[in-house]
């Protein structure tokens, strides 16, 4: 079903003119659907905001699901930004108060760049608690993705995230732990994830916490539900990413190389680039460090053209399953379970 751009947010701009379908509000009063709103806290950095935009509201507008689907961006005050990535928020984005006022019935919280592992260091800790603890009373599900997820588990569970030996950053092989769970129906039972980040919940934390642990792998949980089954769904990793997001990301470190942010130059993400590709990428590297190359010259281009994307199919159908409860819940299947072991007088908590 379509998104509907309700807004002048440029990202919708951008999604039609790649083939999505997104309706102005003016067609949208025309047609007798029911609507289903989302919001997106988006906490990313700018060099990253409107891509995750984007990311999200592609598998949000996916879903094949009867409503029409209206995003609400917001993020937090706290967290600072360029001229640029302000000036696109100021513009495009509500308040969190506005977005109380409003009412969701779904929501989205990204994840943020901070390597450190106390959270409670971060500038925007305290608002993004209370996003946290207003969505949990109010909001029917809220599905947190790498950082949000680490916080919520602090926050709800009292499970501190763990610092990380190296970071976990590159395309990691899953597995589905609970096949019968509604989040996995028509999922492959095994599908790889984009990771990037300095920091974990072990899943022994998970587990410590009554969490139910959904796909699992070598590198630890990923895809988790709290216990009462849909009111908090964790991503550890980055299901939404596009297929060029590590390459982007992977440019961005080598500038931070070139800036003196960093002392080393960058590794490449595991198990995403392929034996031609790490070959360019090493020749690009000598002669950047010989000052043969600048920045300008990084193969992007040429590299984008064959890298794979073995993730996305799966995190479409889990977040198309996603919005399938929420919608069972919030319309017209409210009394009548979407899982058998769910109390009919409230969908949201086991019997």
């Amino acid at each position: 079903m379509p998104l509907i751009a309700h807004s002048n947010l440029p990202s919708f701009d951008r999604l039609k003119s790649e083939g999505e379908i997104v309706l102005s509000k003016a067609r949208a009063n025309h047609q007798v659907i029911r609507e289903l709103h989302i919001g997106l806290l988006n906490m990313m950095p700018d060099a990253a905001l409107e891509a995750t935009e984007r990311q999200f509201f592609r598998l949000i507008g996916h879903s094949n699901q009867i409503a029409q689907f209206y995003l609400h961006p917001f993020t937090l005050p706290s967290i600072k930004r360029s001229e640029k990535g302000q000036k696109h928020v100021d513009k495009y984005y509500q308040n969190f108060d506005n977005i109380k006022a409003l009412g969701l019935d779904a929501l989205i919280i990204t994840g943020a760049h901070m390597e450190q592992a106390d959270l409670k260091k971060a500038p925007f800790y305290e608002e993004l608690m209370d996003v946290i603890d207003w969505s949990y009373k109010h909001v029917t599900s809220t599905l947190c993705s790498c950082l949000a997820t680490h916080a919520l588990m602090e926050f709800r569970y009292q499970q501190k995230r763990q610092a990380m030996e190296n970071k976990c950053w590159g395309v990691f092989k899953h597995q589905i732990v609970n096949r019968s769970h509604p989040l996995m129906s028509g999922v492959n039972t095994s599908f790889n994830v984009p990771h990037s980040r300095f920091n974990e919940i072990t899943a022994e934390q998970f587990k410590t916490a009554g969490v139910e642990i959904l796909v699992s792998s070598g590198i630890g949980a990923h895809l988790c539900v709290s216990e009462d089954l849909l009111r908090i769904v964790f991503f550890q990793g980055h299901p939404e990413y596009d297929t060029i997001s590590l390459l982007k990301e992977y440019k961005r470190e080598i500038i931070s190389y070139l800036s003196k942010s960093r002392d080393d130059y960058p590794t490449f993400p595991q198990h995403y680039l392929n034996e031609q590709n790490k070959a360019i990428l090493n020749e690009y590297k000598t002669k950047l460090i010989a000052r043969e190359f600048t920045i300008s010259d990084f193969p992007e281009g040429l590299i984008c053209k064959t890298l794979d994307n073995t993730w996305h199919d799966a995190t479409q159908q889990i977040i198309s399953n996603w919005i399938g409860c929420v919608y069972q819940v919030t319309h017209e299947e409210v009394g009548k379970p979407f899982m058998d072991g769910i109390d009919p007088n409230d969908p949201l908590k086991l019997k």
